[in-house]
């Protein structure tokens, strides 16, 4: 039985992360990168799919777990009959090679621990040959190596699988175990396990607590908001500047479903939420960074843009189907890829263009060659934004005419136009502002039910879609528009225990085009959207509630996953998100902005407020 994912706390060293247990095992890591394959993958399989666990003999889950203040170094706490003993691990941000630490600290009495690495590489289904080499142990397979050492006396079994160190701590003995990957063919033991590991733990500690120094937000949600910002600079692969949206894949939306994706990649639909919630938080060198990449990756023909990219920009990335996996709670199939790159998502031109604007208005210079980038995209999208496409849930079946993706187009022209104002270049404005008029026009035809008083999810449709929510915050409409009152007042019916959906499922997919099992839990990042939509509508304490409401849903840890299930009150999906950690930040910003942030905290409610 796989742990919820809810039970999961993320260390990383800004090129890949682990995911580990409160039972104290690291059930996924992928090796040396995000986006590698994994060499522990219990996370969607069982034992003998690989994982490393450090834990007292014979106990379950922790007693109770935290963040070390400011920093991703995790301390687990078990408390039993014979004393109690604190594991913390941690992962020192990337000089060299990736390496994971972890160390034992007895506190009281005397504990008998264990240590059982089970390495299997290439998505877990390789075992490697384990051999004891003098204070190490190593595990080869192919191109990938991992090295293990432990100070202080213990008893190890060198060759064997699993590798298991048994050891006492009474109070006040520490020991450290170390993993380091290193390519096959190095012949001895790499640099990282040569580091001492309280040299090690303090640098990663003060390197953790420097960066969040720099946080802008000063508001009442700033534990939570550092939390996320912390999330998403450990999804960030530091040589690119790339974030990816989770460190995991096929983490189900649907438990015992198939709507299973691999998120180890990078989505150009976080892109302006992504700059935002960077620049407004104080952390302009991580814009840029990312802004760097968006304009490597989005380079070349603007017919070849695509929904996501690799960590360095790459464009193909083969979706293939792991049948060795038994998938988490039996959710198959396990994905390593993503065919979304083949899809065309006209929303993404807008997203682009919207970054591209932001960050010229937040005084980060523009290339000359940029602006023909500008040029060339809208070139495209005046041709084709009358075409239907995937839109921007991916949807896996026939296209269709999705508001949202003709709201992003207009978004596109809007700030095609702001961008030429701010940098004098005019010199496409008529034919720009024609096709900005033409698309609000048609949206405001096409995309609105009278009888349902709200903007739906494609032209001649009924169904709703809470990227209608999005509506005032891109500038489409203002908030004061009886329109987006009407929409936001309408976004009730997408409501499941005060949390909401993306859509309506009729449990084969959005309304039946896409052909996949099940359905699936309510979308953190929509009920977010909703908060910002209410504070926007001026309907404050709502606005907060419903923030809230999300904060308290987050692990014991702080983090969220892509969905929520209410029912269950469980977790679904790839985690931790960045998009759900983005719009956090974000939330929290606007409701501090529209005054929502004061008096004291709220109660909770478990359903949707009524129209007034």
């Amino acid at each position: 039985m796989n742990a919820r994912i809810e039970d999961y706390a993320l260390i990383s060293d800004l090129e890949t992360a682990a995911m580990l247990g409160r039972d104290g095992s690291i059930d996924w890591l992928c090796l040396p990168r995000f986006d590698s394959p994994a060499c522990f993958a219990a996370l969607l399989g069982t034992g003998d799919n690989g994982f490393w666990r450090i834990s007292p003999i014979g106990a379950g889950a922790c007693t109770r777990r935290a963040y070390r203040q400011d920093t991703l170094v995790v301390d687990s706490y078990w408390e039993l009959p014979t004393g109690a003993v604190r594991v913390t691990d941690f992962m020192p941000p990337r000089a060299q090679l990736p390496c994971v630490v972890r160390v034992v600290e007895g506190l009281s009495g005397a504990v008998a621990m264990r240590s059982e690495l089970r390495p299997r590489f290439n998505q877990g289904r390789i075992v490697p040959w384990v051999r004891a080499e003098e204070h190490c142990t190593v595990a080869v397979a192919g191109p990938d190596s991992l090295w293990v050492s432990a100070d202080g006396p213990v008893a190890t079994q060198g060759d064997a699988d699993p590798t298991t160190i048994d050891f006492t701590v009474t109070a006040g003995q520490r020991l450290t175990v170390q993993l380091v990957w290193a390519p096959s063919h190095v012949p001895e033991p790499p640099e990282p396990l040569r580091v001492p590991a309280e040299t090690a733990l303090k640098a990663t500690s003060d390197f953790w607590r420097r960066w969040t120094a720099r946080c802008r937000y000063q508001g009442p949600w700033r534990e939570a908001v550092t939390r996320s910002l912390i999330t998403l600079k450990a999804l960030t692969y530091a040589p690119t500047g790339g974030v990816v949206a989770a460190p995991t894949t096929s983490l189900p939306e649907c438990v015992g479903g198939e709507r299973n994706w691999d998120y180890r990649f990078c989505w150009l639909r976080d892109s302006t939420l992504t700059l935002s919630c960077l620049l407004r938080s104080g952390y302009r060198d991580e814009a840029t960074a990312w802004l760097d990449w968006l304009e490597r990756a989005i380079a070349g023909d603007p017919a070849d843009l695509q929904a996501v990219y690799g960590l360095g920009g790459q464009r193909l990335l083969p979706e293939a189907e792991a049948p060795w996996l038994p998938g988490y709670e039996g959710s198959r199939p396990v994905r390593f890829g993503n065919a979304a790159v083949t899809q065309l998502q006209l929303d993404v031109y807008g997203e682009v263009l919207d970054t591209l604007c932001l960050s010229l208005r937040a005084g980060i210079p523009m290339e000359p060659h940029m602006w023909s980038l500008v040029k060339s995209l809208m070139r495209y999208l005046r041709e084709h934004w009358r075409e239907p496409d995937q839109g921007l849930w991916q949807v896996r079946g026939d296209r269709r005419q999705f508001v949202h993706s003709k709201v992003m187009s207009w978004v596109a022209a809007d700030r095609a136009l702001r961008m030429g104002e701010l940098l004098g270049r005019n010199e496409r404005a008529p034919e720009w502002t024609a096709m900005r008029d033409a698309v609000h026009q048609e949206v405001c035809r096409e995309g609105w039910d009278a009888g349902l008083r709200s903007f739906t999810q494609s032209y001649g449709s009924p169904a709703l879609d809470a990227s209608a929510l999005l509506i005032p915050k891109v500038g489409f409409l203002p908030a004061d528009d009886p329109r987006v009152r009407d929409t936001v007042l309408a976004m009730r019916a997408l409501d499941d225990n005060g949390f909401v959906r993306r859509y309506v499922h009729n449990g084969s997919g959005v309304h039946g085009v896409d052909g996949m099992r099940g359905s699936e839990g309510t979308f953190v990042a929509c009920s977010l959207w909703y908060a910002d939509a209410l504070a926007a509508t001026g309907r404050l304490e709502e606005a907060r509630e419903t923030f809230e409401r999300v904060l308290d849903v987050r692990n014991d840890v702080g983090l969220l996953a892509e969905q929520w299930d209410p029912g269950r009150r469980r977790q679904l999906g790839n985690a931790p998100q960045a998009f759900s950690h983005i719009a956090l930040v974000e939330t929290a910003f606007a409701l501090c902005d529209a005054g929502a942030h004061e008096g004291p905290r709220t109660a909770v409610r478990s359903t949707m407020p009524e129209s007034p």
